[in-house]
Protein backbone atom coordinates (compact mmCIF):
# COMPACT_ATOMS: atom_id res chain seq x y z
CA UNK A 1 0.00 0.00 0.00
CA UNK A 2 2.80 2.43 0.90
CA UNK A 3 4.70 1.56 -2.31
CA UNK A 4 1.65 2.30 -4.46
CA UNK A 5 1.12 5.60 -2.65
CA UNK A 6 4.79 6.55 -3.08
CA UNK A 7 4.56 5.69 -6.79
CA UNK A 8 1.48 7.92 -7.20
CA UNK A 9 3.24 10.78 -5.43
CA UNK A 10 6.34 10.34 -7.61
CA UNK A 11 4.22 10.21 -10.77
CA UNK A 12 2.37 13.35 -9.71
CA UNK A 13 5.64 15.12 -8.98
CA UNK A 14 7.08 14.07 -12.34
CA UNK A 15 3.96 15.34 -14.13
CA UNK A 16 4.22 18.68 -12.30
CA UNK A 17 7.89 19.04 -13.23
CA UNK A 18 7.17 18.24 -16.90
CA UNK A 19 4.32 20.74 -16.94
CA UNK A 20 6.57 23.44 -15.45
CA UNK A 21 9.32 22.73 -17.99
CA UNK A 22 6.84 22.84 -20.88
CA UNK A 23 5.33 26.09 -19.62
CA UNK A 24 8.80 27.62 -19.26
CA UNK A 25 9.76 26.54 -22.79
CA UNK A 26 6.54 28.01 -24.15
CA UNK A 27 7.12 31.35 -22.38
CA UNK A 28 10.73 31.44 -23.65
CA UNK A 29 9.46 30.76 -27.21
CA UNK A 30 6.98 33.65 -26.91
CA UNK A 31 9.56 36.09 -25.54
CA UNK A 32 12.01 35.17 -28.33
CA UNK A 33 9.33 36.17 -30.85
CA UNK A 34 8.61 39.50 -29.19
CA UNK A 35 5.26 38.42 -27.76
CA UNK A 36 4.17 39.21 -24.23
CA UNK A 37 3.60 36.19 -21.98
CA UNK A 38 -0.02 35.99 -23.15
CA UNK A 39 -1.93 38.05 -25.66
CA UNK A 40 -5.55 38.01 -24.69
CA UNK A 41 -8.00 40.76 -25.46
CA UNK A 42 -10.20 41.84 -22.55
CA UNK A 43 -13.27 43.58 -24.03
CA UNK A 44 -15.30 43.02 -20.84
CA UNK A 45 -12.80 44.77 -18.54
CA UNK A 46 -13.97 48.40 -18.08
CA UNK A 47 -10.53 49.67 -16.99
CA UNK A 48 -8.83 48.06 -20.00
CA UNK A 49 -11.41 49.34 -22.48
CA UNK A 50 -11.33 52.85 -20.99
CA UNK A 51 -7.57 52.96 -21.58
CA UNK A 52 -8.10 51.40 -25.00
CA UNK A 53 -10.59 54.07 -26.00
CA UNK A 54 -8.05 56.78 -25.15
CA UNK A 55 -5.24 54.99 -27.00
CA UNK A 56 -7.44 54.38 -30.03
CA UNK A 57 -8.53 58.02 -30.17
CA UNK A 58 -4.93 59.24 -29.93
CA UNK A 59 -3.19 56.70 -32.17
CA UNK A 60 -5.68 54.92 -34.45
CA UNK A 61 -8.78 57.01 -35.16
CA UNK A 62 -7.05 59.38 -37.60
CA UNK A 63 -6.77 56.51 -40.11
CA UNK A 64 -9.28 53.90 -38.97
CA UNK A 65 -12.03 56.40 -38.10
CA UNK A 66 -13.54 57.56 -34.84
CA UNK A 67 -16.40 55.09 -35.37
CA UNK A 68 -14.07 52.28 -36.60
CA UNK A 69 -15.32 52.90 -40.16
CA UNK A 70 -11.92 52.86 -41.89
CA UNK A 71 -11.05 54.76 -45.04
CA UNK A 72 -13.09 54.72 -48.26
CA UNK A 73 -12.22 52.04 -50.83
CA UNK A 74 -10.12 50.23 -48.23
CA UNK A 75 -9.90 47.08 -50.39
CA UNK A 76 -8.35 48.94 -53.36
CA UNK A 77 -4.70 49.94 -53.55
CA UNK A 78 -4.07 53.63 -54.00
CA UNK A 79 -1.65 55.25 -56.48
CA UNK A 80 1.12 54.65 -53.95
CA UNK A 81 0.42 50.89 -54.05
CA UNK A 82 -0.81 50.82 -50.46
CA UNK A 83 -4.19 49.81 -49.14
CA UNK A 84 -6.18 52.42 -47.22
CA UNK A 85 -6.85 51.76 -43.54
CA UNK A 86 -9.54 49.09 -43.14
CA UNK A 87 -12.51 49.43 -40.84
CA UNK A 88 -12.33 47.80 -37.43
CA UNK A 89 -16.11 47.50 -37.12
CA UNK A 90 -18.09 44.41 -38.08
CA UNK A 91 -17.81 45.28 -41.80
CA UNK A 92 -14.02 44.91 -41.76
CA UNK A 93 -11.76 41.92 -41.37
CA UNK A 94 -10.16 42.69 -38.01
CA UNK A 95 -12.33 40.11 -36.27
CA UNK A 96 -11.13 37.46 -38.74
CA UNK A 97 -7.72 37.39 -37.02
CA UNK A 98 -6.83 35.87 -33.64
CA UNK A 99 -5.72 38.08 -30.76
CA UNK A 100 -2.02 37.30 -31.25
CA UNK A 101 -2.08 38.22 -34.94
CA UNK A 102 -3.81 41.53 -34.20
CA UNK A 103 -1.25 42.22 -31.48
CA UNK A 104 1.72 41.41 -33.75
CA UNK A 105 0.37 43.55 -36.60
CA UNK A 106 -0.10 46.48 -34.24
CA UNK A 107 3.22 46.10 -32.48
CA UNK A 108 5.50 45.10 -35.37
CA UNK A 109 3.63 46.21 -38.50
CA UNK A 110 2.04 44.09 -41.20
CA UNK A 111 5.21 43.07 -43.06
CA UNK A 112 7.07 41.81 -39.99
CA UNK A 113 3.96 40.23 -38.44
CA UNK A 114 3.26 38.27 -41.62
CA UNK A 115 6.95 37.71 -42.47
CA UNK A 116 6.58 39.47 -45.83
CA UNK A 117 9.85 41.12 -46.83
CA UNK A 118 8.56 43.32 -49.65
CA UNK A 119 5.11 44.23 -48.32
CA UNK A 120 4.55 47.98 -48.11
CA UNK A 121 1.92 49.34 -45.74
CA UNK A 122 0.93 52.69 -44.34
CA UNK A 123 0.23 50.94 -41.02
CA UNK A 124 2.99 51.97 -38.62
CA UNK A 125 4.56 49.62 -36.12
CA UNK A 126 3.80 50.76 -32.57
CA UNK A 127 6.73 49.02 -30.89
CA UNK A 128 8.45 51.68 -28.82
CA UNK A 129 5.42 53.98 -29.14
CA UNK A 130 2.81 51.99 -27.20
CA UNK A 131 3.35 49.51 -24.41
CA UNK A 132 2.07 45.96 -24.80
CA UNK A 133 -0.68 46.83 -22.31
CA UNK A 134 -1.75 49.84 -24.40
CA UNK A 135 -1.87 47.73 -27.55
CA UNK A 136 -3.99 45.08 -25.84
CA UNK A 137 -6.22 47.83 -24.42
CA UNK A 138 -6.80 49.45 -27.83
CA UNK A 139 -7.59 46.10 -29.43
CA UNK A 140 -9.85 45.21 -26.48
CA UNK A 141 -11.77 48.47 -26.94
CA UNK A 142 -12.18 47.72 -30.65
CA UNK A 143 -13.53 44.25 -29.86
CA UNK A 144 -15.88 45.71 -27.23
CA UNK A 145 -17.56 47.69 -30.04
CA UNK A 146 -18.44 44.62 -32.11
CA UNK A 147 -21.93 43.10 -32.06
CA UNK A 148 -22.32 40.06 -29.80
CA UNK A 149 -22.42 37.62 -32.75
CA UNK A 150 -19.12 38.94 -34.15
CA UNK A 151 -17.50 38.83 -30.72
CA UNK A 152 -18.64 35.22 -30.32
CA UNK A 153 -17.15 34.29 -33.72
CA UNK A 154 -13.88 35.98 -32.74
CA UNK A 155 -13.87 34.09 -29.44
CA UNK A 156 -14.27 30.83 -31.39
CA UNK A 157 -11.39 31.82 -33.65
CA UNK A 158 -9.16 32.20 -30.59
CA UNK A 159 -10.12 28.85 -29.04
CA UNK A 160 -7.79 26.66 -31.16
CA UNK A 161 -4.90 28.89 -30.11
CA UNK A 162 -5.40 27.83 -26.50
CA UNK A 163 -7.94 30.47 -25.50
Amino acid sequence: MAVARTSRVAAGLAAAVLTAVAAGAYLWWRVERGLPPEVRLRPDDPAVTALGQRVYAAQCAACHGARLEGQPAWRERGPDGMLPAPPHDASGHTWHHPDEVLFRITKHGVAKAANLKDYVSAMPAYEGVLSDEEIVAALSWIKAQWPAAIRARHDELNRPAGR
